[in-house]
């Protein structure tokens, strides 16, 4: 039933842990079974992107709620996030949490880990960050990480940018669900990252390790798939600036 006796300091915490997901029946029945073995007991929900293959099926096997992606868009990764936000939120979530579909080494830790600040030590998100691999995180390493540097110093320092991991209370994603920018596609962790720092959300990185993940295989195999993903990522960043009025900082950057 999920964590609705699961108590922290005598009150009553409901944590969702949500998996945006499409054409991963590999590895979401494990994801799910590894994620609901965590301390704090959360429900599982999958949003999934109308996917071809079986992910519904192993994930309504695997003991999760698994709703459809509101529009048929691809990239839709902004997309899945708000619905599984709103879902989450219909069902009485105090906190939310997503992780990656893909991932091949997922373990109860990752969850206690993301949760703990949020829940324990009153962080609004915490993201998660990894050892990554010489040729892994292209995108991050070529174009978040230097246009963070440029437009938005205050979040430079974070690892990883565009982590797929992570928590955040319902009342700081309930405050960003309005917002008319919201990405639909790959601009989205980028953008949450911004908003949460320029609205002074307390946010904090938490080192899960070594992840390994099945598109890491396809991405290296050609890397020209991150096109679309490093588009979406540097228009997002350059609307955000837009928005907070950073394009001078262009004018600091010594070429």
């Amino acid at each position: 039933m999920g964590n609705i006796n699961n108590l922290y300091k005598g009150i009553e915490v409901k944590l969702f842990v949500i998996f945006p997901a499409r054409n991963e029946s590999k590895t979401i029945g494990q994801c799910i079974e590894t994620a609901k073995k965590s301390k704090y007991e959360p429900e599982v929900l999958v949003v999934d992107g109308f996917s071809s293959d079986t992910t519904k099926k192993e994930a309504t096997n695997a003991g999760a709620i698994v709703i459809d992606q509101s529009e048929g868009v691809y990239p839709g990764k902004g997309r899945a996030l708000k619905d599984g936000i709103k879902e989450a939120m219909r069902r009485g979530a105090d906190y939310i949490l997503f992780l990656d579909a893909d991932i091949v080494n997922l373990t109860p830790g990752w969850v206690n880990q993301l949760a703990e600040p949020v829940i324990e030590k009153e962080y609004d998100m915490s993201r998660g960050y990894y050892r990554r691999a010489e040729y892994d995180g292209a995108v991050t390493k070529l174009v978040a990480k230097p246009l963070a540097w440029v437009f938005f110093p205050e979040i430079a320092h974070f690892e990883q940018p565009l982590s797929g991991e992570i928590c955040a209370t319902t009342k700081l994603f309930k405050s960003l669900l309005d917002s008319k920018d919201w990405p639909d596609g790959w601009g989205i962790d980028i953008w949450l990252l911004v908003e949460a720092a320029m609205r002074d959300y307390q946010i904090v990185e938490v080192y899960l390790g070594t992840k390994i993940h099945t598109s890491r295989q396809e991405y290296l195999a050609d890397v020209v798939r991150l096109t679309k993903m490093a588009e979406q990522v540097s228009l997002t960043t350059f609307k955000e600036a837009i928005k907070y009025k950073r394009v001078d900082n262009v004018k600091r950057v010594q070429l």
